[in-house]
């Protein structure tokens, strides 16, 4: 299949927006997170999330804020997004979501113990997004948490896969649809006049769904949404095909890399 236009070409904007109108997709078919990810996250942020106030920026339609509810924490959802907040609102009824993003965040200074960006770190400008994190978090004992799920790519259906995404797009489809890990690493140990300890750690997990539910998760990312239906449904149909090539059962088993960041000041 020929390379199709470039998601780049559409605005980080438009693309940040582009989750809106899929929501309920994105809810129903994005992976979660193994329980091991918030053992990591209490061990590099040296405290419980029992009881600590946690803000989970970016939260889309709750996914990962469900998870720090359940580990007894006391979580606010800060989330840009109308449509996703409305669908989180759905899911989580009872778990305060307020609209916002990273760059200005609607937070009282030194009121934050734990900070969190589940996927979602990515759609900030971090020469914002850095220095409006360490004037939420508490001084003593903040600490900020960046983590995505990303591809296994040692796992030969997996690179395959990616292969064939990064030609269709036209882009490295890996660092678009998951971010990166790796540079947001280098500029918070980078940032000037805030002083930051940073932790990296990987949690490897996997989840065995159906054939539709993997490709509902692949289309859900931006990079596809952007194209609109027939854009992504061209390539989506294709996919079909291999996958069940390679999985006859019609079952998949994604296998997944959380790359989880924790930054605090020393």
């Amino acid at each position: 299949m020929t390379s199709h236009a470039r998601p780049d070409s559409h605005s980080h904007t438009t693309r940040a927006h582009s989750f809106n109108a899929a929501a309920a997709q994105y809810a129903a078919n994005r992976p979660s997170y193994p329980s091991a990810l918030f053992v990591a996250i209490e061990d590099l942020a040296r405290r419980p999330l029992t009881g600590a106030r946690v803000v989970d920026v970016g939260a889309g339609t709750g996914i990962a804020t469900a998870l720090l509810v359940a580990r007894g924490a006391n979580v606010l959802a800060v989330e840009p997004g109308k449509g996703m907040a409305a669908e989180f609102r759905r899911t989580l009824p009872d778990t305060p979501v307020v609209l916002g993003n990273g760059n200005a965040l609607p937070l009282a200074t030194g009121s934050v113990d734990l900070l969190t960006y589940a996927q979602s770190w990515h759609w900030t400008d971090p020469a914002l997004a850095v220095p409006e994190a360490f004037r939420v978090l508490r001084p003593a004992g903040g600490a900020l948490a960046l983590w995505w799920n990303t591809e296994a790519l040692d796992i030969p259906w997996i690179a395959a896969a990616a292969d064939r995404v990064e030609r269709y797009l036209g882009i490295d489809a890996v660092v678009t649809k998951n971010g990166s890990g790796a540079q947001a690493a280098a500029v918070l140990s980078t940032t000037p006049d805030v002083s930051l300890h940073v932790d990296r750690h990987q949690v490897r997990w996997s989840r065995r769904v159906p054939v539709d539910t993997h490709l509902a998760n692949l289309g859900s990312h931006s990079a596809f949404l952007v194209l609109g239906a027939e854009g992504a449904n061209a390539f989506l149909t294709e996919e079909r095909a291999h996958l069940l090539a390679a999985f006859p059962d019609g079952m998949v088993e994604e296998v997944y890399d959380v790359e989880l960041i924790v930054a605090t000041r020393p």
